[in-house]
C-alpha cells in the first residue's frame, strides 16, 4: 500500500476504534472494565504498533510522529478523561495548584546558578530564569554550565538557607499547601487514571526490560500469524518486538507529558509506580526498572530517567519512598554500574544526588536504611586487593582493575552527599548509626594505614617505578571525608568521645605489631634519659599514607577546641595514651620528607619526590602534612620536651652529633665524606625547621586559640608576603572545603588591598602594611621557593621604608590548654645544647660543618623564646612567670666543660666578620633581651611606672635614626658629585665638536625659511604651488638590519626594502554577502563604494639591503626543505607561500617594498586651467586610443572598423618610450612587491606581465590609507603626527612606490587603465562598461589616476606639470564625490534649523543649486525627494566628503612628502584640510567655476551613504551567562536538532557556529575544514575573531594553518579572566579589552598577533586549526 493512504487507513480505523471505547467507557460497569481493560489495551497495541513501527523497509519517523499520537495515544487521553482530551486536560490543569519547585531539566551546555552564600551545598543550583527572578542575583554567585540531567532546585526549601523561591514560584499565603493533591478528583477519574496508567508502565517496563529476541510477552502476539518455530542462526530481534520497544518509549515520554497537567496525575503515576507486585520485596515497576538500569541501552535509560524526575523526585511523599527503594537497592545498582561501561550520567546511580544531598533524606536513611554503612561496605567489597597486612594494594593493577577503580570512587560522592550538611539535633538511633558508619569508615582507613612502603634504595637506582598515585587518588577523594566526618563528630560532645575511644582503639590495633623485633635502647643527653626502640628511617620501611593517625589528630585538637577534654576528663582515655606510640608514625613521615631534601633517596626514582609533593600539596595537606604536624604537637605537649627531642634526633639520625660530650667543639667528623656531611647540615635545618613549627604552628583551632578566619587569614597574608597576587592565585594557594569554599572572601578586605586590572592583566591584592608584622619566615606551608621569594620580598620593603631588614619571630597566639606545655620546649635543656653547639661552631667560618640556614634558625628559635617571654611578662601581672627564657640562655655549661653561655657566644658572635648576613639578627636578639631585662626590673622594682623601658628603647631607636641620616647624607654627597662629572664630561664634549652642531643648526635654519617663503607661508601638498623639498630634505640615510650597513636611497643605487605583509581585507567591508569572484576573469579597475573587500599591506619597519634580504630568504627556505625532511610540524609561517619573519622583529612578513626617493619635480609658472588642460587630455586621449587601435590592427585583430585617425597633440610623442629610471635591483623588487600585492589580492598564482598588477598596487595603496584613517577618527587622533613610525613609513613607501610601479609594467596597459577611469569622471562615447558614478569608489578613483598618469605624462614633452594634473583629478574627483553624496544623502527634514553666518550662506545657497539641478535630471528616476533645507544638505556634504579628504590629504602628504601642517583641530580642521589640499573651503565653487565641464554626469544607480559608518565587532551583551544562554539553545544545523559542542560566535558578523565537529566540515579549496575556517573565508578574507562561547576564549584564525587563543574581553570582579569556566565567578564585558580585540582587527594585525603567539608557544603550531 502506497504511504499516503496507508495513515488514510489508519485513521478510518481509529475513528472506529474510538467510538467503540468511548461506548464502552459510558456503559461497561467499572468492574468489567478493569477485567478486560489490560486486555482491550494489549489487543489493540498488538495489532497497530507493529504495523506503525515497521511500516516498510526504510524508517519513516515521519509517519511515526503522525500515527503515534493518532491511534495509540489518543484512545488513551480520551478514557483517561472521558471527554475530548483537549478540554478534559485543560480542565485538569486549571484546577491544578501550580507547584511551587521549577523542576527545569537542565540541557547540556545551559547555564546554571548556585549562590554561595545561601545554598546547602554546590549541588544545590537554579536555572537562569528562576535565578534572575531571586534574591541571589545580589549575592555572590557561581555560574557553570551543565552536563545536562539535573535539575533546578528553585522551591525546595532544604536546598537553601534563604531565598528559597524566585518570584514566579513563590507560595501563596492563602494555599494550604499541605492537602492532597487527589482531594480535587473525582472518584472516577482516579480509577481511570490508576487504570490507564498501570497497564502502560506495566508493558513499557515489560518491553524495556523484556530480553527474548524473537518472541513477545503474553497477550501482544500480533493476532493470526503463523509464528515460525525454527531457530534463527543469527541474533536478529524480531521486528515486532523492536517496534514494541520503540513504542514503549513513546509511552513513557507520553506519560512524562500527561502528568504535567496534574499533580494529582503525577502523585497516582507514583503510586503505580511503587506499589508493590506479586514477588514482594522490590517487586514495584520503579524497581523492576531500576535493577535492569545496566541491561538498557542508553536512549531508554534516559526516557525513564526523565520520567523519574519529573515524577518521583518532584512529589515530595513518594521522592521519600523512592529514596528509601533507591538505599535498599543501592549495593545492587552500584555493583551493575562499576561493572557497565557506560558514563554515570547515563547511569540510575547518578540520580543518588537528586536524594542524598536533601538533609532531612540523608538523615532518615542513614539512621533507617543504615546508608552511610552501606556505601563504605560496597567501596570495600570493590577494593579486594589487599596485602598480607590486610592493606590496600594497587601495585600492578591490571587495566579491568584500574577501570573499576575509577568507576567505585563515584560511591566516595555519594558519602560526600550525606555528609554534606551536619545535623543540628541528634537522636539517640542517629547518633548509634552515624559511629556504626565510622566503625565501618575507620575499618577503610586501617586498611590504608600504612600502604604503598618505600625503603630506602642504596648503590643501585630502583628497577621499575612503584604505582604510587591510585593510593593518592584515594587519598584526595576522601580528604573531604575526612573533614567532615570530624565536623559531625565536633557537633555533638557524646559522638566526639565515643569516635575519639573508637579510633584510638583503631590505632592501637594498627600499632599492635609495633615493638616487635625492635630492640629497645636507653638515649642520656644533657642529663636527661628516655628509652625508646632502634628505628631508622633510612633503613626500614616506611609509609607516607596514616588516615588513623591523622584522624585521631584531628579528633584530639577537636576535644580541644570543644573544651570536652576539661569537663569530661573521666570519659576519655587521655591517660592511657602512650605518647610515644601516637608520635612515632607521623615523626618517621616527616623524617622520611627530611632526608629526600637531604638527597639521602635520590635512588627511589620519581615516585617518591611526587609523593612528598601531593603530601605537602595544598589538595592534600589538610589531613596529611598538618595532621602529622598536629599529632607531633599532642605527643609532645604530653611529654617531657627533653624526651621528645632526644626521640627526636634519634629518629633524625643526629643524636650521635649532639649527644657527645665535645660536640660544642666543632664536631670533628673523622675524615667523614662530604656528602655525608652535605646530608647532616640538611637534617639539622631540616629538625630545627620541625621544632620552630612544632612550637610557632598555633592557628589551628583548638590548637592554639584561634577561629578558622585567622587561619585563612594567616594563610593570605603569606601568600602576599611573597608578591601581590590575583584572586585565582590565592584560591589555588588555600585548601577548599567540600563546597569548594576558602573562605578567602570574609578576610581578604581585611588584610589586603586590591588593585583594579588595566587593558592586559589582572587584578591583584596587595599586602596591607600593618600586616607584614604577622610574617614568619619559617611558616610551614612555604616550600622553599617561596620561602627565599617571601623573604628577599619582606627585606626589599623594610630597607625601601629605611627600617632595620632584620625578620623578627612574629607574635604568636596562645596554646589551647590541652597543648600550653609545648611552650616549655623552647627553655629545655636539650634544645638549649643544640642551639648553644650550632653557635659554637658558628665561631669560626663554615668548613662545611655549618650552615647559614642552620645559624638562620637557630637565631629564629633564640628570637621565639625571647618573644614568648615578651608575652608572658604582658600576659602576667605577677612576675613569677615559670618562663624566664633569657635566665636559661644566660647560664654557662657545667664545670668540667665550662662553656659559655648562649648570650655569651651571641655577644662574640655580633662582630664576627664572617657573619655579616646575620649581624642584624643578632643585634636584634641582644636589644630585645636588654628590652626584657629592663622590663623585669621595673615591673619588679616600680610596677605604676614602665617609662625607663621605654627610655632604653627610645635611646636605641635615636642611636638607629642617627645612623640611618648619616647614611642618607653620605648618599646624597656621592649623588651630587657623580652629576658634576657628568655635566663637565658633557660640556667637553660640546666644545671638542663645535663645528659638528654649528653645521646641524645652519641646516635646520635655511629649509625652515625656504617652505615659508615659497608657499606665501600656506604649506600646500598638492598642485603647482605645494611645498618642494630642498636636496637635503630629499636625501635620506638609512641602515640595513642584517648587515649594518648605512646607505643613502637613490633611484640608481642599491635597492633598499621594508618587510611588509600583504593580506585581504573585509574591515571596511559594507556588503559581506557579496559572492566572491572569479578571480581569473575579475576586473578590479574600479572599487565599488561598498568596499567589500580591499588588500591591506602593513609593514614592521625594518629596512634591507634587497639582496641582503633575498640571501636570508632563501636561508629561510632551505631551513625549511631540511626541516621538512626531519620533522613535519607546521611554523607559525609559510614559506611556499612566501612567508618569512622579519630577522629582526620577527612579524610575519610575505614580501618587502622598495624604498624610493622622493621625485624630483620643476614648477613651470603658467599652467592651463581646468578647461584648457581637459581638451588637451582628451585629444591626448583620442590620439593614444587610436593608436593603441592600430597597434592591434597590425596584430590581426580586425574589429575596428572605420576608427579615424587621431592627430596627437604638440609636444605629444606616441612612439615615445621613456629611459626607465631606477636600477635594476630597484626594478627587480618593483616587480616583487606588485607581483606579491597581486597575487595575495586576487587569490591567484603570480604573474608579473599580467595587466592587472598595476591596478592592485593602486588599490592597495588607497585601502590602506583609508583603513589608517578610519583608524584615527575611530581613536579620536589627529591627522597628522600620532601614527607609530613603522606605519608612517609604510605608508610612505607605499605611495612612492605606487608612483613608481608602471615604470615595470606595460605602458600601453596603464595607459589603457588610465584611459578608462578617467572616462569613470569624464564620459568618453569610445570607452565602453564605464561603470556608473555611484558605483566608484573615489578615493580609489583618485589614487588611480594620480598614479597612472606619469605613463602619459612621460610621452608629453609641451611643459604640463605632473602638479597641476593631480590638483585637477583631486578637483574633479571631488565634484563628483559631492554629487555622489548629494545622490544618496537622506533628508531627515526632522533636524532643527541652525542660523548661520553670513560666511555659510554662500555655500548653503550653492548647494540648494546643485541639489535642485540634479533634481531636474533624474527627475524621472524618482531617487531624489524635494528638500529645502540649505543647512542641512551643506552638512551632509561636509559630514560625508570629510573621511576623503582627510584620506587625500594622508595621500599628497606621502606622495609628494609635503610636511604635515601644524596640528589640525576639530574647529578648524575644515579650512585646514581645504588649505593643504589647494581646495577652495567652499567646495561648491569647484563645481560653479566649470559648470559646463562638470555638468555630462550619468545616471544614478544605488549606493552606500555617505560618510560610511566604521565597521564594529558586534555588539556583546554585558553579562556572560546571556551568551552562554544562547549557545545552550544553539543546535547543529546539519544535525537535525541535536545540540553543538563547540558553539562558537563570529564577532565579525554575530554567526554561531558548530565548530569543531565532523558534522559541519565543508570542503575549501580540495579540503576538509571545520565551520569556523570556511566561515573565514566568506566572512573575513581569510581572518576570523571567534568567541568559544563554552570556553570563554576568544579564537584568532588567520587561513587554513595559522590560529591562537586570545583572552576574552569577559572578566569576573577581580579583573580576571576564566578561560575554560572552570571558577563559576560571574563575568561582566570589560569594553576596554573588547576594544583592544577591535583595534586589533581595525588594525589588520591579527595575523601579527597569531605569528607572535606561534613563536612564542610551540604548542600552538601543532594544533590543526583548519578543524575548527
Amino acid at each position: 500500500m502506497h504511504s499516503f493512504t496507508k495513515p488514510f487507513c489508519f485513521c478510518l480505523k481509529f475513528q472506529n476504534y474510538t467510538m467503540q471505547f468511548r461506548s464502552k467507557t459510558a456503559h461497561v460497569h467499572r468492574q468489567s472494565l478493569i477485567f478486560n481493560l489490560p486486555k482491550e489495551v494489549y489487543q489493540h497495541l498488538a495489532c497497530y504498533v507493529p504495523k506503525i513501527y515497521c511500516l516498510g523497509p526504510n524508517l519513516n519517523p515521519q509517519n511515526e510522529d503522525l500515527l503515534t499520537p493518532l491511534l495509540l495515544q489518543s484512545p488513551l487521553e480520551w478514557y483517561l478523561c472521558g471527554e475530548e482530551p483537549s478540554v478534559g486536560l485543560a480542565k485538569l490543569e486549571q484546577n491544578n495548584q501550580p507547584s511551587q519547585l521549577c523542576g527545569h531539566v537542565f540541557k547540556v551546555g545551559e547555564p546554571t546558578y548556585s549562590c554561595r552564600e545561601c545554598a546547602a551545598d554546590p549541588t544545590c543550583v537554579l536555572c537562569m530564569q528562576c535565578f534572575l527572578g531571586s534574591v541571589h542575583k545580589e549575592h555572590r554567585y557561581r555560574m557553570t554550565t551543565s552536563g545536562g540531567g539535573g535539575f533546578c532546585d528553585c522551591g525546595d526549601t532544604e536546598a537553601w538557607k534563604k531565598g528559597p523561591y524566585c518570584q514566579k514560584h513563590e507560595p501563596n499565603i492563602s494555599d494550604s499547601s499541605q492537602k492532597d493533591p487527589l482531594a480535587n478528583m473525582s472518584e472516577e477519574m482516579i480509577v481511570r487514571t490508576h487504570n490507564v496508567f498501570s497497564i502502560i508502565l506495566k508493558y513499557a517496563v515489560d518491553m524495556l526490560t523484556w530480553d527474548k529476541e524473537d518472541e513477545l510477552p503474553e497477550g501482544l502476539e500480533p493476532p493470526n500469524t503463523s509464528r515460525q518455530t525454527k531457530p534463527l542462526r543469527v541474533q536478529v530481534m524480531h521486528s515486532s518486538v523492536v517496534a514494541h520497544q520503540c513504542f514503549a518509549l513513546k509511552a513513557l515520554t507520553w506519560l512524562g507529558q500527561i502528568i504535567r497537567y496534574s499533580d494529582a496525575l503525577r502523585r497516582i503515576l507514583c503510586q503505580v509506580g511503587l506499589q508493590r507486585g506479586p514477588e514482594g520485596e522490590n517487586s514495584s515497576l520503579v524497581d523492576t526498572l531500576m535493577l535492569c538500569d545496566s541491561k538498557m541501552w542508553k536512549g531508554a535509560r534516559n526516557v525513564y530517567h526523565q520520567l523519574f524526575m519529573s515524577s518521583l523526585l518532584m512529589d515530595s511523599k513518594y521522592k521519600k519512598l523512592f529514596a528509601i527503594q533507591f538505599a535498599k537497592n543501592y549495593e545492587c545498582l552500584q555493583s551493575d554500574y562499576v561493572k557497565d561501561d557506560h558514563d554515570r550520567e547515563f547511569s540510575v546511580t547518578y540520580l543518588s544526588v537528586q536524594m542524598f544531598t536533601v538533609p532531612s533524606l540523608a538523615r532518615m536513611l542513614i539512621t533507617e536504611e543504615n546508608l552511610m554503612t552501606t556505601i563504605i561496605r560496597t567501596f570495600m567489597d570493590h577494593l579486594r586487593h589487599r596485602d598480607l597486612q590486610g592493606h590496600f594494594q594497587f601495585e600492578r593493577y591490571t587495566a579491568q582493575q584500574a577501570f573499576k577503580f575509577r568507576r567505585v570512587q563515584s560511591l566516595i560522592g555519594d558519602l560526600k552527599y550525606v555528609l554534606i550538611s551536619r545535623p543540628t539535633e541528634w537522636t539517640d538511633q542517629l547518633r548509634e548509626k552515624y559511629l556504626e558508619g565510622f566503625d565501618a569508615f575507620l575499618e577503610l582507613l586501617k586498611c590504608m594505614q600504612g600502604m604503598d612502603p618505600v625503603v630506602r634504595q642504596v648503590g643501585q637506582h630502583i628497577e621499575m617505578e612503584p604505582e604510587w598515585e591510585a593510593a593518592f587518588t584515594l587519598q584526595m577523594k576522601l580528604t573531604h571525608i575526612i573533614s567532615m566526618m570530624q565536623e559531625w563528630c565536633a557537633s555533638d560532645e557524646r559522638v566526639l568521645i565515643e569516635a575519639y575511644k573508637k579510633c584510638l582503639s583503631a590505632l592501637t590495633h594498627c600499632h599492635s605489631g609495633f615493638t616487635d623485633g625492635e630492640q629497645p635502647i636507653t638515649l642520656c643527653m644533657c642529663g636527661h634519659s628516655v628509652d625508646t626502640i632502634r628505628y631508622c628511617v633510612s633503613q626500614e620501611k616506611v609509609s607516607i599514607h596514616l588516615p588513623v593517625s591523622r584522624l585521631l589528630a584531628g579528633l584530639h585538637a577537636l576535644l580541644s577546641k570543644t573544651e570536652v577534654a576539661y569537663r569530661f576528663p573521666e570519659q576519655l582515655p587521655l591517660s592511657e595514651l602512650s605518647p610515644p606510640m601516637l608520635i612515632e608514625h607521623p615523626l618517621r613521615c616527616l623524617i622520611l620528607c627530611a632526608q629526600v631534601h637531604a638527597g639521602m633517596w635520590r635512588r627511589n626514582g620519581f615516585s617518591l619526590v611526587n609523593q612528598i609533593y601531593y603530601y605537602h600539596n595544598v589538595k592534600c595537606r589538610v589531613e596529611m602534612f598538618d595532621k602529622d604536624l598536629i599529632m607531633l604537637q599532642a605527643g609532645a605537649s604530653m611529654m617531657d620536651p627533653n624526651h621528645f627531642l632526644m626521640i627526636m634526633l634519634s629518629r633524625f639520625e643526629l643524636y650521635h652529633i649532639f649527644s657527645s660530650a665535645d660536640c660544642r667543639k666543632r664536631y670533628s667528623r673523622e675524615n667523614a665524606n662530604k656528602d655525608v656531611l652535605q646530608q647532616n647540615n640538611t637534617l639539622i635545618e631540616e629538625m630545627l625547621h620541625l621544632v620552630i613549627m612544632i612550637v610557632g604552628e598555633r592557628y589551628t583551632a583548638g590548637v592554639g586559640q584561634v577561629e578558622s578566619s585567622d587561619e585563612t587569614r594567616r594563610e593570605i597574608v603569606h601568600q602576599l608576603c611573597i608578591r601581590p597576587m590575583a584572586h585565582s592565585e590565592l584560591v589555588k594557594a588555600l585548601s577548599e572545603n567540600e563546597n569548594k569554599e576558602t573562605g578567602m572572601e570574609r578576610v581578604i578586605d581585611s588584610v589586603s588591598l586590591f588593585k583594579k586590572p588595566g587593558v592586559t592583566g589582572r587584578g591583584l591584592y596587595k599586602l596591607r602594611p600593618e600586616c607584614a608584622k604577622m610574617f614568619n619566615l619559617y611558616f610551614y606551608h612555604y616550600s622553599r621557593a617561596d620561602q627565599s621569594k617571601a623573604e628577599e620580598a619582606q627585606r626589599k620593603i623594610k630597607r625601601q621604608n629605611g627600617e632595620d631588614s632584620v625578620l623578627p619571630p612574629p607574635v604568636l597566639p596562645q596554646f589551647g590548654p590541652l597543648f600550653a606545655s609545648l611552650v616549655n620546649m623552647l627553655q629545655c635543656d636539650v634544645l638549649l645544647g643544640i642551639l648553644g653547639a650550632v653557635l659554637q661552631w658558628a665561631m669560626e667560618p663554615s668548613g662545611g660543618h655549618w650552615s647559614e640556614s642552620m645559624l638562620q634558625r637557630v637565631l629564629h628559635l633564640i628570637g621565639m623564646g625571647l618573644v614568648e617571654e615578651q608575652q608572658h611578662l604582658i600576659g602576667s601581672a605577677d612576675d613569677d612567670t615559670n618562663f624566664n627564657f633569657i635566665l636559661k640562655i644566660s647560664r654557662p655549661g657545667e664545670a668540667p666543660a665550662n662553656t659559655p653561655s648562649i648570650l655569651a657566644l651571641l655577644e662574640t658572635l655580633q662582630n664576627a666578620p664572617h657573619l655579616e648576613v646575620h649581624k642584624d639578627m643578632i643585634r636584634w636578639i641582644l636589644k630585645t633581651v636588654t628590652n626584657i631585662k629592663t622590663t623585669r626590673v621595673c615591673t619588679a622594682s616600680a610596677p605604676p611606672s614602665d617609662s625607663s623601658g621605654h627610655s632604653q628603647e627610645e635611646m636605641v631607636r635615636d642611636k638607629d635614626k642617627a645612623e640611618r641620616k648619616r647614611k642618607a647624607e653620605m648618599a646624597r654627597l656621592r649623588r651630587e658629585k657623580i652629576m658634576a662629572q657628568m655635566s663637565e664630561m658633557q660640556r667637553h664634549f660640546i666644545n671638542e665638536n663645535k663645528e659638528l652642531f654649528q653645521q646641524s643648526l645652519e641646516e635646520l635654519d635655511p629649509s625652515t625659511s625656504s617652505t615659508l617663503d615659497s608657499c606665501d607661508s600656506t604649506l600646500v601638498c598638492v598642485g603647482p604651488r605645494r611645498w618642494r623639498a630642498g636636496g637635503s630634505e630629499r636625501r635620506q640615510m638609512v641602515t640595513c638590519i642584517l648587515c649594518q650597513e648605512e646607505q643613502e636611497i637613490r633611484t640608481d643605487g642599491k635597492a633598499m626594502v621594508l618587510a611588509a605583509f600583504v593580506q585581504r581585507s573585509t574591515v571596511m567591508s559594507k556588503n559581506r554577502k557579496r559572492p566572491p569572484h572569479n578571480p581569473d576573469k575579475y576586473d578590479p579597475l574600479f572599487m565599488h563604494p561598498d568596499l567589500s573587500f580591499g588588500t591591506h599591506t602593513g609593514s614592521c619597519g625594518h629596512i634591507m639591503h634587497s639582496h641582503c634580504w633575498q640571501r636570508y630568504f632563501e636561508a629561510v627556505q632551505a631551513k625549511e626543505q631540511r626541516r621538512q625532511q626531519r620533522l613535519r610540524v607546521h611554523t607559525s609561517y609559510d614559506v611556499e607561500n612566501g612567508e618569512f619573519l622579519c630577522p629582526l622583529c620577527e612579524c610575519l612578513s610575505n614580501t618587502v617594498i622598495p624604498l624610493l626617493p622622493l621625485t624630483k619635480t620643476s614648477c613651470s609658472s603658467e599652467q592651463p586651467d581646468l578647461s584648457q588642460w581637459l581638451s588637451i587630455i582628451s585629444q591626448q586621449m583620442k590620439a593614444l586610443l587610436s593608436a593603441h587601435r592600430k597597434a592591434a590592427d597590425a596584430e590581426g585583430v580586425d574589429d575596428m572598423d572605420g576608427v579615424n585617425d587621431c592627430p596627437p597633440p604638440d609636444g605629444f610623442k606616441l612612439d615615445y618610450s621613456p629611459k626607465n629610471p631606477y636600477s635594476s635591483t630597484i626594478k627587480e623588487m618593483l616587480t616583487t612587491f606588485g607581483t606579491a600585492t597581486y597575487k595575495v589580492g586576487l587569490k591567484v598564482h603570480p604573474n608579473e606581465q599580467d595587466p592587472r598588477v598595476p591596478i592592485m598596487c593602486w588599490g592597495s595603496c588607497a585601502y590602506t590609507i583609508q583603513c589608517i584613517e578610519r583608524l584615527l577618527v575611530d581613536e579620536e587622533k589627529p591627522l597628522f603626527g600620532s601614527l607609530p613610525c613603522r606605519q608612517d613609513d609604510c605608508l610612505s613607501s607605499l605611495t612612492r612606490f605606487g608612483s613608481a610601479c608602471w615604470t615595470v609594467s606595460s605602458h600601453t596597459t596603464v595607459q589603457n587603465h588610465f584611459i578608462r577611469l578617467l572616462a569613470g569622471l569624464v564620459p568618453d562615447p569610445r570607452v565602453e562598461n564605464t561603470p556608473c558614478i555611484l558605483d566608484i569608489d573615489m578615493f580609489h578613483l583618485l589614487v588611480s589616476l594620480v598614479l597612472s598618469h606619469p605613463a602619459i605624462l612621460c610621452l608629453d614633452s609641451s611643459g604640463l606639470s605632473a602638479d597641476a594634473a593631480q590638483l585637477h583629478f583631486l578637483h574633479l574627483v571631488t565634484v563628483a564625490h559631492v554629487v555622489q553624496i548629494l545622490l544618496t544623502s537622506v533628508p531627515e527634514e526632522m533636524r532643527m534649523e541652525q542660523e548661520s553666518g553670513g560666511a555659510e550662506r554662500e555655500e548653503e545657497e550653492n548647494v540648494c543649486m546643485l541639489y535642485n539641478t540634479l533634481r531636474t535630471w533624474f527627475h524621472c528616476s524618482g531617487v531624489m525627494l524635494s528638500f529645502h533645507s540649505g543647512w542641512h544638505l551643506w552638512h551632509c556634504v561636509k559630514a560625508g566628503i570629510l573621511p576623503y579628504l582627510r584620506a587625500a590629504a594622508l595621500f599628497f602628504h606621502y606622495l609628494n612628502g609635503a610636511p604635515a601642517p601644524p596640528e589640525f583641530h576639530s574647529a578648524g580642521e575644515w579650512e585646514a584640510l581645504c588649505g593643504y589640499l589647494c581646495l577652495p573651503s567652499n567646495l561648491l565653487q569647484l563645481y560653479y567655476n566649470n559648470q559646463e565641464l562638470m555638468e555630462p554626469l550619468c545616471a544614478a544607480g544605488s549606493s552606500e551613504q555617505f560618510p560610511r559608518e566604521s565597521n564594529h565587532l558586534i555588539e556583546l551583551p554585558g553579562d556572560y551567562s546571556a551568551l552562554i544562554n544562547q549557545a545552550s539553545s544553539f543546535t547543529c544545523p546539519k544535525s537535525g536538532g541535536d545540540k553543538s559542542r563547540a558553539p562558537t560566535l563570529c564577532l565579525v558578523c554575530g554567526a554561531m557556529l558548530c565548530s569543531q565537529s565532523y558534522c559541519c566540515q565543508t570542503e575549501l579549496e580540495g579540503e576538509d575544514v571545520g565551520a569556523c575556517t570556511a566561515h573565514t573565508f566568506a566572512c573575513g578574507a581569510g581572518v576570523g575573531i571567534f568567541l568559544r562561547v563554552r570556553e570563554s576564549q576568544v579564537l584568532f584564525l588567520a587561513g587554513k594553518t595559522k590560529g591562537c587563543f586570545y583572552a576574552p574581553p569577559y572578566l569576573d570582579d577581580y579583573g580576571e579572566t576564566d578561560q575554560g569556566l572552570r571558577r563559576g565567578n560571574p563575568l561582566h564585558l570589560c569594553q576596554e579589552r573588547y576594544r583592544k580585540v577591535q583595534k586589533l582587527w581595525r588594525q589588520h594585525s591579527i595575523t601579527e598577533e597569531i605569528g607572535h603567539a606561534q613563536e612564542a608557544n610551540q604548542t600552538l603550531v601543532g594544533i590543526d586549526w583548519q578543524h575548527l
